[in-house]
C-alpha cells in the first residue's frame, strides 16, 4: 500500500493559531483614519481576534469558535483582502476577490465575495504550506 501526501480539506485551527499566523504576516501600510482604533489591517485582525473568545465590541454570545468559522463569518471585505493577499494566496484568486467586492455593496455581501474566490481551505494552504498528511492509497501496481 502505496501512501500519498495530501493536504487536509478541512483543518481545524485555534483562534490562537490563527493569530500566531497573522502574527508572521508582513505589515501593510497604516491609514489615517483617527475614526477607528487600528492603524493597520494586520492589527485590526490581531486586535479583533485577541478579544474572540469574549463579546467584544459585537456583543457576541458564543465563545469557542474556531479559525474558519472567524474566516467565514468576518463581513470586513478590506479585512478579508489584506489577509489573502498578506498570506500569499495565488495571485488570480487575490486578484479576482479585490474584482468580486463591489464597493456599491454592502459589507456583507462583499465578503461573501471575497470568500467565494478564496475560501477557507486556499487560505489554509497559503498560511500553513507545510502541512500535510499522510493518507493511504491503493497501490494496484502492487495488487
Amino acid at each position: 500500500m502505496a501512501r500519498k501526501a495530501h493536504t487536509t480539506d478541512e483543518p481545524s485551527k485555534s483562534i490562537a493559531q490563527f493569530m500566531e499566523a497573522i502574527r508572521a504576516l508582513p505589515e501593510d501600510m497604516p491609514h489615517g483614519d483617527l475614526r477607528v482604533w487600528y492603524r493597520t489591517q494586520k492589527q485590526h485582525w490581531l486586535g479583533w481576534l485577541g478579544s474572540y473568545d469574549g463579546p467584544g465590541a459585537y456583543g457576541r454570545t458564543q465563545a469557542n469558535r474556531d479559525a474558519k468559522f472567524v474566516y467565514n463569518h468576518i463581513v470586513n471585505p478590506q479585512m478579508l483582502l489584506w489577509l489573502v493577499d498578506a498570506a500569499g494566496v495565488r495571485s488570480e484568486l487575490v486578484q479576482a476577490a479585490q474584482q468580486a467586492a463591489d464597493p456599491d455593496a454592502k459589507l456583507p455581501r462583499q465578503a461573501g465575495a471575497v470568500r467565494k474566490c478564496v475560501p477557507w481551505t486556499e487560505l489554509v494552504k497559503a498560511l500553513w504550506p507545510n502541512r500535510t498528511t499522510e493518507i493511504p492509497t491503493t497501490d494496484k501496481a502492487s495488487s
